[in-house]
């Protein structure tokens, strides 16, 4: 485009010097001979323009066309760009969107079992003497801590009673899975002797690089570590983490840089990446884990393992910060504690308590060369870091609420809690801690709730400038929230967020970082940013559009189940819009509904092509078409709203289970059943009643033997699939 514009202003340069007067001579110079700008005499112009009559007359009409097929194809090629961002814009705000309202549900879930357990009364805790007496706690200790450390205990102390109309093949191995945990329960598990037909790696203490190297190759070959192993590597962590101090201090002095690698979330292929790339922890190669090890992903327990080796291994290379996912309530629902137990079945209870140990340990953060602060989740304006270094962080079972134990002031009197953790407190030590893992940032200035999470805070420029000004610091490093290109700057610079795990919501859906801090104690620490993907060889093959399809599809699926879940409540919503009962709604109505009913807020009118179907004659939405793409059906009975309680936090029914009952006898009794009920229905808007009770726990007790079990508790609320994975939840939970 540029050279033809030079061509046009020579030939009006040779226009000015010809003699010639006519006109149409002229054009066809310029038409004709462009490139040819050189003063000529009268005659050869004439001659030049005779020539030019005489050639092809579409010969420039080849050109025009060739230059604007260029400019059709690049115009389509920027509009088939800018809708593949679009669509990768709208499918990324589904999944995120999802992520962090499960988030802020669990938070619900979690005030829902705490209301449960104030007013049932507590059964006793299963096994959990040395860990009651390890925390310091007393008898006023949270129930929901012990409750969920009973839950943990995965079954060990469950009873022996046999499950009526159980099959014999079922009974028998019912009768070895008891057998077999009897026998291990009076002894520690580091002690149980490895079997000579055991596969695995084996692992000799004090670890040796040989070791780990051999663990990573076993685990890497999806080979399982032998109990014995594992236990005694959860104690010595947990041990050696104990005496670390709440903040890990690094130096640069004698690597010269440091690699802080943020969320995993149980993909051990990406940890091996990091490895692979950069090389195993050592003393001139240190790193910094920023928390979120496990949960989501398949190989939670593999990734923990190898971090904590790569710790024992070389402890002063290795700085593990807690993040919010290490912590049983949160393990209870994003799959960890279930990867426990299928994997090391009758073990799982005690594992979970060593873990438990081992996550109460965690440092709270780094800072490396006095100079950079790395935390999981962020700050706030109300953070202190002087005050967070005196915190007990043992005492915290769980970062979602205050741990209720006693605490004493300088003179030795106990400190009231409602004093200590009151909400509005905002600089009690609870929230302290709570900010630094639960906090994100955000574009503006100031500081508020994060209401997106249902914890922590939203942090402003402003709050960054003003934390690291106070604490003589320089960049503020964290986690917590998946970035497409792995990681991003905020607040000029001064505040960037790393994310390590690849394909963290579908595979091609981001990509995974670690940063390199490049320098010294006497020189300035560089961020340099390392790109990585652990994506699978058909994934690489794919073209950008196939790319996008296969996460946007795996994101609708995710709405379209958010969206069934909720069918109830959104069919009423289209229902008052619909005043004349036709099945039509506008568009805007049907997208104020499904904000209404989802609680999610995303671009629905953009969606609404992937949702629902429009009237051909008037364009209003058919809104029963919203469900259509869903198989599974919901419960029917709208009256009984305990049902729809607890539906709603389906993920959680068997802790739900534990909960009412409260002789821990593996059967929920009638009383037991009614005493929940009573409790729930202070929480309802409507109190249920008796009558109800009693038709619902008939329905319940499916062979009629007076008693509800698990199984039958999980299948009163239709979340136990058929097949397989139906055969998985009758042995590894129905047993217990």
């Amino acid at each position: 485009m540029g050279g033809g514009a030079s061509m046009h202003k020579k030939n009006r340069d040779h226009h000015r010097s010809s003699t010639s007067s006519d006109s149409s001579s002229c054009s066809q110079s310029k038409l004709g001979f462009r490139g040819r700008g050189k003063k000529t005499k009268e005659k050869n112009t004439s001659i030049k323009s005779t020539r030019s009559t005489s050639d092809p007359p579409f010969s420039m009409g080849k050109l025009e066309r060739a230059l604007k097929a260029a400019i059709l194809i690049q115009r389509w090629y920027r509009q088939y760009l800018a809708r593949m961002e679009i669509r990768r814009r709208y499918t990324w705000n589904i999944f995120q969107t999802i992520e962090y309202a499960g988030e802020q549900d669990q938070m619900k879930l979690y005030n829902f079992f705490n209301a449960l357990l104030t007013h049932i009364p507590q059964k006793p805790s299963v096994g959990m003497g040395s860990l009651v007496k390890d925390s310091g706690s007393t008898n006023e200790r949270g129930s929901l801590d012990s409750l969920s450390m009973s839950i943990s205990s995965g079954g060990d102390g469950s009873s022996q009673s046999e499950t009526p109309g159980r099959s014999s093949s079922s009974r028998m191995k019912l009768r070895k899975r008891k057998l077999f945990s009897n026998t291990g329960a009076g002894i520690d598990l580091e002690d149980i002797p490895v079997e000579c037909d055991y596969k695995g790696p084996h692992v000799k203490f004090p670890l040796t690089l040989q070791n780990l190297q051999e663990l990573i190759d076993g685990f890497n070959g999806k080979k399982y570590l032998h109990v014995s192993y594992v236990a005694r590597i959860l104690k010595l962590a947990a041990v050696t983490l104990r005496t670390r101090a709440n903040f890990n201090q690094p130096s640069t002095v004698h690597s010269k840089q440091i690699t802080v690698c943020g969320d995993l979330h149980g993909k051990l292929d990406d940890l091996y990446v990091i490895f692979y790339k950069n090389g195993l922890p050592a003393a001139e190669n240190p790193y910094v884990f920023n928390g979120d090890y496990v949960d989501r992903g398949k190989k939670s327990f593999e990734t923990l393992l190898t971090l904590l080796s790569c710790f024992l291994y070389c402890p002063d290379a290795v700085c593990l910060n807690r993040g919010n996912h290490e912590d049983h309530i949160m393990n209870m629902r994003y799959g960890f504690i279930r990867e426990i137990r299928l994997k090391y079945k009758v073990f799982a209870g005690r594992l979970l308590s060593l873990i438990d140990q081992v996550f109460r340990s965690l440092p709270l953060g780094t800072i490396i060369d006095g100079r950079v602060l790395v935390v999981h989740g962020g700050i706030s304006a109300s953070t202190d870091l002087k005050i967070i270094e005196d915190v007990d962080r043992h005492k915290y079972v769980s970062i979602l609420r205050p741990p209720v134990v006693e605490t004493m002031d300088g003179d030795g009197k106990i400190i009231p809690l409602s004093d200590l953790y009151s909400s509005s407190n905002n600089s009690s030590e609870w929230k302290q801690v709570l900010d630094l893992l639960w906090s994100d940032p955000q574009p503006g200035n100031g500081c508020s709730p994060n209401t997106f999470r249902g914890g922590g805070s939203y942090f402003g420029c402003d709050v960054t400038e003003k934390v690291l000004q106070k604490h003589g610091l320089q960049l503020l490093i964290r986690s917590h929230e998946c970035k497409q290109a792995g990681y991003e700057f905020m607040h000029n610079n001064k505040c960037v967020t790393v994310f390590s795990a690849s394909n963290y919501y579908e595979e091609g859906s981001n990509k995974g970082a670690y940063i390199k801090l490049i320098g010294g104690p006497s020189q300035p620490l560089e961020p340099y940013f390392v790109q990585f993907n652990s994506a699978t060889p058909k994934l690489r093959g794919m073209t950008i559009r196939q790319r996008v399809g296969l996460v946007e599809t795996s994101a609708l699926r995710e709405l379209r189940s958010r969206i069934h879940e909720r069918q109830e409540q959104l069919t009423q919503l289209f229902i008052t819009y619909d005043r004349h009962a036709t099945g039509l709604i506008n568009l805007s109505d049907w997208c104020v509904a499904l904000e209404k009913g989802t609680e999610l807020r995303l671009p629905w009118r953009l969606l609404r092509t992937k949702i629902a179907e429009l009237d051909p004659g008037n364009g209003l939405v058919k809104y029963q078409t919203t469900f259509e793409d869903e198989s599974s059906v919901m419960s029917e009975d709208s009256e009984v709203t305990v049902a729809e309680v607890l539906y709603r936090n389906k993920s959680s029914l068997e802790a739900i289970f534990r909960i009412i009952d409260k002789d821990n006898s593996g059967y929920i009794s009638m009383e037991e059943f009614s005493d929940a009920c009573d409790l729930l229905g202070r929480h309802l808007s409507s109190p249920i009643p008796p009558q109800t009770m009693t038709e619902m726990a008939r329905s319940m007790d499916l062979n009629k033997d007076g008693l509800i079990s698990l199984n039958e508790f999980l299948e009163s609320f239709r979340i136990v699939s058929s097949g397989q994975e139906c055969l998985d939840v009758d042995e590894e939970d129905g047993d217990e």
